[in-house]
């Protein structure tokens, strides 16, 4: 690994953060101007949508069950076991199913995209795409990244209603509760606010995991190796991305919303 001085470190830092932010400011620009592209972006939400179903519906429900079960020993201590309900309603839709939904979708999506654009830039593709007058941006990024923002907004509402049903079954089945006890306290627990927080989260968590793996592809120097490694860096800055920007808009939304 070549050696650099901190002040050309922090400058490639600084240039990263710019082009970055560059790269999303024209995907959501580029939403309002022609040529738009419908096949891809169809395309792009069927493989991230579609193809990102079954693991999201997975993890969510063990993730629901398990939340119940590991609850359901303190609540028991306190003689609140039919609470059960409430905990895993709140506990999934306010921030367990968009955030695991977020990640599930970050680690299958966002290599994804930069591996395939990382490929195109070794093989010169997104040259030959400049010479013919397309702009790489809006052909590339873009319906990726209204994709991504779209298809992670309905992944999630998928996994809150499977961790539910996984608390059920946790609660039915194992803890001897009733199952129309419990859908009703999760029911009435719900309020506006929790909805709302639960459901801002992934189109905030969509547009990083998109933004991010499209960063990495169009920037990959080196060759196949180069590929590899903006693949692994992609994930990986949109998973702490991911779980940093939780808190600050779970901070931002409670203020808003009182």
């Amino acid at each position: 690994m070549e050696l650099i001085s901190p002040t050309e470190l922090a400058k490639e830092k600084v240039v990263s953060v710019q082009h970055y932010t560059f790269l999303a400011w024209r995907s959501v620009a580029n939403l309002f101007r022609t040529p738009r592209y419908w096949t891809d972006m169809i395309q792009q939400a069927d493989l991230i949508g579609f193809g990102s179903l079954p693991i999201v519906l997975a993890a969510c429900f063990f993730t629901g069950a398990a939340l119940a079960l590991n609850s359901a020993t303190t609540l028991s201590r306190f003689g609140a076991l039919s609470l059960i309900g409430q905990l895993v309603s709140l506990g999934i839709v306010r921030e367990l199913g968009p955030v695991l939904s977020g990640l599930v979708v970050a680690g299958r999506n966002s290599s994804g995209m930069a591996s395939e654009l990382g490929s195109m830039i070794v093989t010169e593709q997104i040259d030959a795409m400049r010479a013919l007058g397309t702009d790489p941006m809006k052909k590339l990024v873009t319906p990726r990244v209204a994709s991504t923002v779209i298809m992670l907004f309905f992944l999630t509402i998928l996994g809150d209603l499977l961790g539910l049903i996984g608390g059920n079954v946790v609660a039915s089945l194992l803890l001897g509760l009733d199952s129309h006890q419990y859908w009703s306290n999760a029911w009435q627990t719900l309020v506006f606010e929790d909805v709302f927080m639960g459901l801002v989260k992934p189109l905030v968590f969509g547009f990083i995991i998109a933004t991010i793996g499209c960063y990495y592809g169009l920037t990959t120097r080196g060759g196949t190796q180069g590929v590899g490694r903006s693949t692994t860096e992609a994930v990986v800055a949109s998973m702490i991305l991911i779980i940093v920007v939780d808190v600050f808009v779970t901070r931002l939304l409670m203020i808003l919303l009182g």
